[in-house]
């Protein structure tokens, strides 16, 4: 071999040492918080409420999104500055499976998370007036629980309202 030809072998070599090195110094330690997404179903799981589970920290939380908007029977139980919070329509969920086009209330409300917000501009905009509003790929909705608002619900709805994830923004993308 010749000097050139172990020169730039060696190069090569220090830069795949060098690669090497920086790649497993940059995985030590946690993830950064906006990488790391909870699923529904972590949240929802039997224990803790996610208000007491989580507090008022920003998460991530992914899931298939289902909104009823004409089709929504319930409303608002009067809450002054709160009546963001505790509106029930239009229901706005985010469940751990795709529901199915004929999803009921009932069942978006049983087996969904409550996803609420100040502003609209939150929710994805919808397809069509009336039916369950469903996307055909899983969301990721960036929020949190616990809002200060909740203490402005109606009585027989503050926990519900503390319960509710209350979204900022929203991502299509799952990474």
């Amino acid at each position: 071999m010749t000097r050139p030809v172990r020169t730039g072998l060696a190069v090569v070599a220090a830069l795949g040492a060098l690669v090497y090195f920086l790649l497993t110094v940059g995985s030590l330690g946690e993830p950064h918080p906006e990488l790391q997404r909870l699923a529904v179903g972590d949240v929802l799981a039997p224990g803790r409420v996610p208000a007491e589970r989580f507090g008022d920290r920003e998460l991530r939380i992914s899931g298939w999104y289902a909104e009823l908007d004409a089709d929504c029977r319930g409303g608002s139980d009067g809450g002054a500055s709160g009546a963001w919070l505790e509106a029930r329509c239009p229901l706005r969920v985010l469940m751990p499976y795709q529901p199915s086009e004929n999803a009921s209330q009932a069942e978006l409300e049983a087996s969904g998370l409550r996803l609420a917000s100040r502003t609209d501009a939150a929710f994805p905009s919808r397809a069509r007036p009336e039916g369950p509003n469903l996307r055909l790929q899983q969301l990721v909705f960036v929020g949190h629980f616990d809002d200060p608002a909740a203490a402005q619900c109606s009585p027989a709805r503050v926990e519900a309202c503390r319960n509710t994830f209350v979204v900022s923004d929203y991502d299509g993308l799952i990474r």
